[in-house]
């Protein structure tokens, strides 16, 4: 017989939930919220046309003062259909499927948290499980500063590094649309009266990527988009840029460039806009204590964690560069984010719900903070 953790995990895992996709995630959405309720939480949504964003609350007993907040999310990046290609597997330790690992796991284990202190003294706890969070979470930044303001940490439910160490500090990440307007010509007869739309990108792209090479910035051409016929001048064009930084001055410089960019052609127009933002989280003595008390207790389950810097962007970029005590990397280990390889560990998640219960417990994170 399967675990209840495991059978929770496979049940969310064959709801497919691909950010954007509203129905999809609706489904899940409904599933998640039952079993939050039976953990103890009240359940609320702020809707969205893509997907709602879902928030828990565990009243306090016995334990007066601000908030622990989880962060999380249920939007993976993979489309409906996927199970097809990419079944639900269990293999000894090993679970494979899409979003296993990044990061139904994570929800998973805390709902077992939940659910084992419930009866128990503890804190308020506080939970956003974000729907657009593969995508910036452009939908949700105003939600999670808001709760962030009045929580006394903040803990995230993404997959933590290799082997399991926590995340203190992430890349600032931007989401970045660099989008011309050409004038439409025939290509042959009167190529002149045009102003080619994608030759125009072309060479925006070219000066945007100059302009990175210069700084530890890394930037990535994710999608470009335009024209129509080979027989027409193109008349539009757009590219999506991925930029990830460690440094708020980098960061801020190669956004001034965006924002300063100039068409080279007499007759385009040239705008880049922002399609999500999070700011650098640079590792901080907050984070720092918080993460000495999480190694703490783990000890005392036997588990042995440390902490670092990631490269990848969530949530947590919001909340640590707010200042709060922020640390990441809470959910169960694995590997395989975004890859066809995804995993996660079926020990990982018993390790995690073990640790998740210890921290929002009653000698957990709120009373060593007091």
């Amino acid at each position: 017989m399967p675990s209840p953790e495991l059978e929770a995990l496979h049940r969310y895992t064959v709801l497919e939930s691909p950010t954007g996709d509203a129905r999809s995630l609706a489904a899940l959405a409904g599933t998640l919220e039952a079993d939050a309720g039976r953990a103890g939480f009240t359940t609320a949504r702020e809707p969205h046309p893509t997907g709602d964003h879902l928030l828990w609350n565990l009243p306090a007993r016995g334990i007066a003062g601000p908030p622990i907040l989880l962060l999380s999310h249920y939007d993976t990046v993979w489309p409906v259909g996927t199970l097809a290609t990419m079944p639900w597997s269990v293999e000894g330790d090993v679970v494979r499927g899409p979003g296993v690992y990044d990061t139904k796991a994570g929800l998973v284990a805390l709902l077992a948290a939940a659910a084992e202190i419930k009866d128990q003294d503890h804190p308020e706890v506080r939970v956003i499980v974000v729907a657009d969070e593969e995508i910036g979470s452009p939908s949700a930044g105003d939600l999670v500063r808001a709760e962030a303001g009045r929580a006394a940490v903040v803990l995230g439910l993404e997959p933590p590094h290799p082997g399991g160490d926590l995340k203190t500090g992430r890349r600032g990440s931007t989401r970045a649309r660099i989008e011309v307007t050409g004038v439409e010509a025939h290509a042959a007869l009167d190529p002149g009266a045009g102003a080619n739309a994608i030759d125009e990108l072309v060479d925006q792209l070219i000066h945007v990527r100059t302009v990175a090479e210069r700084r530890p910035v890394l930037l990535n051409t994710g999608t470009i988009a335009g024209g129509g016929r080979t027989n027409v001048v193109a008349g539009r064009a757009h590219a999506d840029l991925g930029l990830r930084f460690s440094d708020p001055a980098d960061e801020e410089a190669l956004l001034g460039e965006l924002r300063a960019l100039r068409p080279v052609r007499e007759r385009a127009t040239v705008s880049a806009r922002l399609l999500s933002h999070r700011p650098t989280w640079r590792p901080d003595h907050a984070g720092a204590q918080l993460l000495d008390r999480i190694r703490g207790i783990a000890a005392g389950l036997g588990q042995t964690l440390d902490g670092r810097p990631a490269d990848g962007a969530a949530d947590t970029n919001t909340t640590g560069a707010l200042g709060r005590p922020t640390v990441d990397g809470l959910a169960p280990r694995g590997g395989g984010a975004h890859a066809r390889t995804e995993w996660v560990s079926a020990d990982g998640m018993a390790e995690r719900t073990a640790l998740l219960t210890a921290l929002l417990g009653p000698s957990g994170l709120v009373p060593r903070l007091r």
